[in-house]
């Protein structure tokens, strides 16, 4: 699938992604720092790493990788976590490049830091 990224930016996103050419479009739910068994890590590192593994699972389930994103949405629940977002985000990503909004927002459950959602189309 042709994704072409306007303004690409230096940590794994950009301005816009467009889409030619795609069969399918996947709407990946808010991913939250939980475990199948309800557990929650401690600290935004480790609760970031949670919430993409759950975002790549949901990719998986779909038939498609972190490489069918084309647009991302990160609500964190502080501004703190600003720099260590894109630094996780990039480690997931590499040089992918998908449309990207971060919100600084109150989160649904107190105990997550952040929670992720996420379109792909393959």
């Amino acid at each position: 699938m042709p994704v072409t990224p306007i303004d690409p930016q230096p940590r794994s996103y950009a301005q816009g992604a467009l889409l030619t050419d795609f069969d399918r479009v996947l709407f990946v739910s808010g991913q939250v720092p939980e475990t199948s068994e309800r557990g929650v890590p401690e600290g935004f590192d480790a609760q970031c790493r949670l919430a993409w593994q759950n975002v790549l699972a949901v990719l998986e389930q779909g038939g498609m990788t972190e490489k069918n994103l084309v647009k991302v949405t990160v609500f964190l629940a502080d501004r703190k976590y600003r720099e260590a977002n894109a630094r996780i985000r990039h480690e997931v990503l590499g040089h992918h490049e998908p449309a990207l909004t971060v919100i600084i927002t109150g989160i649904y459950d107190e105990a997550w830091l952040l929670e992720i959602e996420a379109v792909a189309a393959a």
